[in-house]
Order: C-alpha cells, then sequence, then structure tokens
C-alpha cells in the first residue's frame, strides 16, 4: 500500500499534472463488438489490458489514499480551486462573489494554472443568462467562416448589442480587465473537457468554484475542420465535446493564461 501510495504521489507531481484527469474513481473494462457497435461495461479493477486508468493512477485516486497535496480545495476528486478577486488577489474558500475590487469573481485551476472567469446574476457583463453566437475574423482561426454576429443573448450589455464571442471577449478586457488580466480569450476544447466533472450528475462541473453554471453547451476557439461553418463545444450537462453550428447561439465562459 505503502508502495502504490509513493508512486501515486510521483505520478501526479510530474508534467502530466499540467491536465486534470476525469476524477472517476471506478475502473471499467469497455468492450466492443467489431460489428454493430454493441458495447457492455463492467466495473472490472484493471483487468488485463485495461491499465493505468484514472481510476488508480489519477489525481483522483491519489486524493482518495489521502496522498495528494493541494494548493486549494474543490468537491471534485482530484481538482484543485483557488478564488481569485477583482484586483488578482487570493481569496480564501469561503470568499464571496461581489462586484468589489476584493470580491470573488475567478477561480484559478491549480493544476493547469489557467483562470477562468465565474458567472454572475447580476444582469451585468458576465451574467449567466447571456449567450453568444461564435465570430472571429481571424482567417487563421476561422477556417474561412468567420461566424455571425446577432442582436439578441446579451439583454444589452454588448456596445450595437451585437452577441459575439469577439465582443463579449474585447469587452472584458476593456477598462483594465478582469482579476488583474487582460489576456482573456475563448477557451480550446480541450480546457473546456479539463473543467468537466464526469458522474457529478446534473451540471457536470464543480458548482462551489463555478457557481451559475449552465447544465448546456459552452463554446470553444476552434472551427470544426471538417465544416467551416461549425466550431467546437463541451456541454456540461453530458461532459461531452462535440460541434454546433456558428450561428448558434450558445454560453461562454472564458479563460486567461496558458497557451491556445
Amino acid at each position: 500500500m505503502l508502495r502504490l501510495a509513493l508512486a501515486l504521489l510521483a505520478f501526479v507531481s510530474t508534467a502530466h499534472a499540467q491536465l486534470n484527469d476525469t476524477g472517476l474513481l471506478d475502473c471499467y473494462n469497455h468492450l466492443q463488438t467489431p460489428v454493430g457497435t454493441v458495447s457492455t461495461t463492467t466495473p472490472d479493477p484493471e483487468p488485463t489490458g485495461f491499465n493505468e486508468q484514472d481510476c488508480t493512477r489519477g489525481r483522483a485516486a491519489a486524493e482518495a489514499m489521502g496522498v495528494l497535496t493541494k494548493v486549494g480545495a474543490s468537491t471534485v476528486a482530484g481538482r484543485d480551486y483557488t478564488k481569485i478577486a477583482h484586483n488578482g488577489s487570493v481569496l480564501t474558500a469561503g470568499a464571496a462573489l461581489g462586484a468589489g475590487p476584493t470580491d470573488w469573481a475567478c477561480t484559478r485551476d491549480n493544476v493547469t494554472g489557467l483562470l477562468w472567469e465565474v458567472k454572475t446574476t447580476d444582469g451585468g457583463l458576465r451574467d449567466r443568462s447571456h449567450q453568444y453566437t461564435w465570430f472571429n475574423t481571424d482567417t487563421n482561426e476561422n477556417n474561412g467562416v468567420p461566424g455571425t454576429e446577432t442582436s439578441f443573448g446579451c439583454g444589452g450589455t454588448l456596445a450595437g448589442n451585437t452577441c459575439n464571442t469577439s465582443r463579449f471577449v474585447a469587452a472584458v478586457n476593456a477598462g483594465g480587465g478582469l482579476c488583474g488580466r487582460t489576456d482573456w480569450r475563448m477557451p480550446t476544447e480541450d480546457e473546456l473537457v479539463g473543467l468537466v466533472a464526469w458522474g457529478n450528475g446534473g451540471t457536470q462541473i464543480d458548482t462551489t468554484y463555478f457557481p451559475n453554471s449552465a447544465s448546456s453547451i459552452y463554446m470553444a476557439a476552434e472551427t470544426f475542420a471538417a465544416t467551416a461553418s461549425d466550431a467546437r463545444r463541451v456541454s456540461f450537462g453530458g461532459g461531452d465535446p462535440n460541434v454546433f453550428q456558428k450561428s448558434d447561439a450558445a454560453y461562454v465562459r472564458l479563460v486567461a493564461g496558458g497557451t491556445p
């Protein structure tokens, strides 16, 4: 047991620690038939051929064994979050959301180093109910289709009421930015997947550190390579990454830091 605990601790302290694992503690043997895509899934602690799953080697497993040290905290096994104020200062776990400079406004992921926007309920720029269409004029990123500018979905919080991702990013970065940062951007699909709390039920994210989250689609920065009119997205209702039309409205959660 001690040797396994030490191995787990070494595993989560390597370069792999820059990615969040699934947070799941159950091992599975997933067998798929060659024809018909019929599958059966049965619990099985790492059977032959299904070795080195997150269930025994991830951060969640290390935490379950009591060998994971955290900078902050989380209600999802293996995750590590810290609350950050509007002015960029570090807050305690009990800090409340608010509009003041020392009130909670962002959450830092201590595993990935990314800083995430936290949604509000005040009807302002970052209100949880606002939706946007995907829009990016950069031809290196839009695959020839910039997307759609729309006139609904964000409660008149953006200039001309054009509720699209580019205008939202610009508005958050304007006037000194948010939480001491002015490099806010659309997250990649992989970055969004790193927030998913599989098996959490309901809204599949740590709602203690990401309150006011929707059990729905949040859009990513990437254009879908196969269809330029589509973009990547992640559902926090099912946890699955997929695609959606750039002209469709969806939720957005901005991120700062890292390399997109």
